[in-house]
């Protein structure tokens, strides 16, 4: 081929990526805010377990729980990203000024211990899954996802990486379609959501703690709320009580982003429990240790594309959830220590926060190959979390409601009703988590 042609084919080829490029640029998906991020990353490979081990253990008479989480949830997150959008500062940050000094000392702390034992899990399921989809050992591949992505929180710059961790998010549908190749008693299924039948003894309490642990948990306060400065800076904007022109839209837009991204990551819960009530329940398999066992036993019951299906969810959430958690710790330290924050810097200019990162994610990784089990990593950053999230979630209502934080943007009567509702909810689920047997 001349020259001449192959340049013109060079140059159209080009053209052919650049529109392409635009066009998934232009997506709705893509313009959409932090809430979706952090409503998948909720859901992350530890949190599947934890689903997975509800539908297993109890079959339908858990999905209960996830119709109830919704509300407090939401607007936990809703009051985060309120804050962050209001006074252009990250929770750690607003904590710093608000309260004695030791109260954000404790929380960073047991955030930072309970964040890396979780991504330590998640790398470990993450490994694991991949083993079972390439056949590759799953240390190699443990290798694999941790470094890559290190790499790309580190090395690229945070209006690019949120574009693709937004269609990941897309991921989270292979839980639906796992419902398409089982069958599911519909009737009993919304009769179950509404009435469920259980024994409240101990076991019964220990799934319903872990349940609540994984969906409200304190890294997704912390991430959501200096995600929400992130885009203010990337777009140009400033803090609403330096200037409140744009309030209005704003607090709108929270409102939606963060209740529709919520809905998704909770109904995604609800179907991971179904799915496994009405496959590994149905056939006897009660006891999953991990979302990797789950992926397998459910093999043999729903065949190879529902096990597809099913594991390529864990990664893709998996690639979601070990950034979340690991920037959340770094936000919080950054904040606290008044270093330079974000993933908008590069490593260059904000090392300390970036350096967290890398700890928290190395950290996680060294675990799998020291005595630590993974699993037990995971059992003590759910205990970890569940008692953070208690007095936590009491400081973001009084955040949410001090005039000398939020201004005349104050946090709704209902959001604050709702947070108080969850600091005793989620008060009950710690208690009962700490009580020996």
């Amino acid at each position: 081929m001349p020259e001449s042609d192959r340049n013109e084919v060079d140059v159209e080829g080009h053209g052919v990526l650049r529109a392409a490029w635009k066009r998934l640029a232009e997506h709705p998906l893509a313009r959409v805010g932090p809430g979706l991020i952090t409503g998948v990353a909720d859901d992350d490979p530890s949190g599947i377990a934890t689903y997975s081990q509800a539908g297993a253990q109890f079959g339908l008479n858990m999905l209960w729980t996830m119709p109830l989480a919704y509300p407090l949830m939401s607007a936990v997150q809703s009051m985060c990203a309120q804050i962050g959008r209001v006074t252009g500062q990250g929770l750690a940050a607003n904590i710093k000024t608000a309260f004695p000094p030791v109260v954000l000392r404790a929380v960073v702390l047991l955030l930072l211990i309970a964040n890396t034992l979780n991504i330590a899990a998640d790398v470990a399921v993450m490994g694991e899954v991949g083993e079972l989809v390439t056949g590759i050992n799953r240390h190699f591949m443990t290798f694999v996802f941790v470094f890559g992505t290190l790499g790309l929180q580190i090395f690229v710059p945070y209006h690019r990486y949120v574009f693709f961790l937004k269609w990941l998010t897309l991921s989270l549908l292979a839980y639906a379609a796992v419902l398409f190749t089982v069958h599911v008693p519909w009737t009993q299924v919304a009769l179950r959501t509404l009435l469920p039948q259980f024994v409240p003894n101990a076991a019964a309490a220990a799934v319903v703690v872990g349940v609540f642990g994984t969906t409200i948990s304190p890294y997704l306060f912390f991430w959501q709320a200096s995600e929400e400065v992130e885009d203010m800076n990337r777009n140009g904007g400033s803090a609403l009580v330096v200037n409140g022109s744009d309030a209005s839209k704003e607090l709108r837009r929270i409102k939606w982003d963060t209740w529709t991204g919520m809905f998704y990551s909770d109904v995604t819960a609800y179907f991971i429990i179904l799915a496994t009530a009405v496959t590994l329940h149905v056939a006897g398999v009660t006891d999953i240790n991990t979302a990797a066992q789950a992926a397998t036993a459910l093999r043999p019951l729903a065949g190879n594309f529902a096990f597809l299906l099913f594991t390529l969810g864990i990664l893709g959430v998996g690639l979601i959830g070990v950034p979340v958690l690991a920037g959340s710790g770094a936000y919080a330290l950054s904040e606290a220590m008044g270093w330079k924050e974000g993933l908008e810097r590069s490593s260059k200019d904000a090392r300390g926060f970036y350096s967290v990162i890398a700890v928290s994610v190395l950290l996680g990784l060294v675990i799998q190959y020291s005595p630590i089990n993974p699993m037990k990593a995971l059992f003590w950053s759910a205990v970890i979390n569940g008692v953070v999230a208690v007095p936590l979630v009491g400081v973001i209502v009084l955040l949410a409601s001090k005039k000398s934080v939020m201004g005349p943007f104050t946090a709704s009567r209902t959001l604050v009703v709702l947070g108080w509702i969850t600091t005793v909810v989620m008060g009950v689920a710690a208690i009962v988590m700490l009580i020996p047997g």
